[in-house]
C-alpha cells in the first residue's frame, strides 16, 4: 500500500481511520446472534469456518484460526472512501509507516506497533474452561502473553443466552493434585473440571480483569473485551455443553517436547491466583465514573492493569461535546447516530458480512489530544461509545476501589 495512500487518508480525516467491520468465525461452541450481523451471513465463510463469533476491533494481530483462515483474518482494515469498501489498507501498515504520528512515541518505542485490540465476543452457551498463557510460556513458542479484560455492555445484550455466569480460577481449598487428576481424565471421559472451579453471575454494565494463567470459562452474554496482542490459550475442560474438545484444545500452544507432560500444562497456571480467596475483591470492574454533567458521562470500565483499559462514552440527545485523551485509541458506537470528527457515524443495526459501517474508528494519538467533536443528532436517544486504550493512558484508575 503506498505511503501517499495512507498518508492522504490519515489527513482527510484529520488523524482518525474509519475502520471496515472485522467478523471473525469460530468453529466451537454456538453462536449468540447478538453481533448486529445479518441473520443470514452467520456462515457467510461456509460450513467447514464455523459461525461468525466475534467481532474484532482495531487489530493489528491475525486470529489464530487454523490452516483454513486467510492470513489476515482478524486484522483491522482503512476505508479510504465511503463508496468503495475494497479500496483500503491495514491498520497494521498505516501505524507501521505512520509510527509515532499514529500511536504515539511511547508506545512506538516500547512495542514498536500498536499493542492491543479488542473484540465483542458472542456465543449462545458458556466457553469451555481454559486459560491464556503469560509471556514466559508464551515465549516458548515465538508469541507474547495474553492478559484480558471483559465488559458486559447493557446495549448488545437483550438476551442473556444459556449461561450468564463466569468460572474464575478454583475453589481455594483445591489442590494441584486435583487438577492433575482431572486433566489425566482428558482423553478417557468427561472432567468436569468446573467441579473444582467458582462461577460468579454477570451483571451487566461491569466487568472482570483476567491475568494470564487465570482458569476462566466466559458466560453465554456478548462480552467486549480489551486484551493484548495475542491470541494463545491451552484449554483444561473436555466437555462444554455436550461438545466435545479433543486433547489438541488442552496442549496447542505447548512446546513440541512438552504436549504429553500433564505437568507442563499445570505450570501454566498462576496458581496462587486461581486459588484466591478475594477473587472477586481483586479482579471485579465496577464502573468508575469519571465526569457527568448534562451534555455526557464517561466512565472507566476497564482499569487497574498493566496492559489494557476501555472507557464507555455517553452523548446525551442533541448535545455536541468535544472529548480529550491524552493517548491512542479505538472505538466502537454502540448506541444512536450523529458526527465523529469529520464522519458521519451510527451505531450498526443490522450490517451484511462484508460491508461497511460508521461505527468503528481508529483516533491517533495528536487528534486524541486536540480532541475529538462528537455530535448526537438524535433528539431523544443517548450516543453510546466504548473506547479502547492500550496501557499509557495516564488518568487510568489503578486500583478497583
Amino acid at each position: 500500500m503506498s505511503t501517499k495512500l495512507i498518508q492522504e487518508t490519515f489527513d482527510k480525516g484529520q488523524g482518525i481511520f474509519r475502520l471496515i467491520p472485522v467478523f471473525v468465525p469460530r468453529l466451537f461452541g454456538q453462536a449468540g446472534r447478538r453481533l448486529r450481523l445479518h441473520p443470514d451471513d452467520y456462515y457467510a465463510l461456509g460450513m467447514n469456518r464455523g459461525s461468525m463469533k466475534e467481532r474484532w476491533f482495531s487489530s493489528v494481530i491475525v486470529a489464530n484460526n487454523g490452516p483454513l483462515a486467510p492470513k489476515d483474518e482478524g486484522m483491522s482494515y482503512v476505508a479510504v472512501e465511503m463508496g468503495n469498501i475494497k479500496k483500503k489498507f491495514s491498520l497494521c501498515d498505516a501505524i507501521e509507516e505512520l509510527g509515532a504520528a499514529a500511536i504515539g512515541k511511547e508506545l512506538k518505542k516500547k512495542y514498536g506497533t500498536w499493542p492491543m485490540y479488542s473484540k465483542f465476543f458472542d456465543y449462545e452457551g458458556p466457553l469451555f474452561h481454559h486459560l491464556h498463557l503469560d509471556d514466559k510460556s508464551a515465549k516458548r513458542i515465538g508469541c507474547v502473553g495474553k492478559p484480558e479484560g471483559y465488559y458486559f455492555p447493557p446495549q448488545l445484550n437483550n438476551y442473556m443466552g444459556t449461561f450468564p455466569h463466569t468460572y474464575f480460577g478454583f475453589s481455594p481449598e483445591t489442590t494441584k493434585e486435583q487438577v492433575r487428576e482431572r486433566l489425566l481424565r482428558y482423553e478417557d471421559t468427561d472432567n468436569r473440571i468446573t467441579e473444582l472451579s467458582r462461577a460468579y453471575r454477570i451483571e451487566l454494565g461491569t466487568g472482570w480483569y483476567t491475568p494470564p494463567g487465570v482458569v476462566h470459562a466466559p458466560g453465554s452474554v456478548l462480552t467486549y473485551e480489551p486484551q493484548w496482542n495475542s491470541d494463545v490459550n491451552s484449554v483444561y475442560e473436555n466437555i462444554t455443553a455436550g461438545e466435545i474438545y479433543s486433547h489438541d484444545f488442552l496442549v496447542e500452544n505447548c512446546p513440541k517436547n512438552k504436549k504429553s507432560n500433564v505437568d507442563y500444562v499445570i505450570s501454566l497456571m498462576d496458581w496462587e491466583k486461581n486459588i484466591d480467596p478475594k477473587y472477586k475483591k481483586h479482579y471485579f470492574r465496577p464502573p468508575v465514573i469519571r465526569h457527568c454533567d448534562k451534555h455526557y458521562t464517561e466512565k472507566w470500565i476497564m482499569y487497574a492493569n498493566d496492559y489494557v483499559g476501555a472507557k464507555e462514552l455517553t452523548i446525551q440527545p442533541g448535545q455536541m461535546v468535544t472529548i480529550k485523551d491524552p493517548v491512542a485509541y479505538g472505538c466502537i458506537i454502540i448506541q444512536g447516530h450523529g458526527r465523529f470528527g469529520v464522519f458521519d457515524a451510527e451505531a450498526a443495526i443490522v450490517l451484511r458480512y462484508g460491508q461497511m459501517s460508521t461505527d468503528e474508528y481508529f483516533i491517533s494519538e495528536d487528534a486524541a489530544k486536540a480532541g475529538v467533536k462528537i455530535t448526537n443528532a438524535s433528539p431523544c436517544e443517548p450516543m453510546v461509545m466504548l473506547k479502547h486504550f492500550g496501557p499509557n493512558h495516564p488518568d487510568m484508575p489503578k486500583n478497583n476501589k
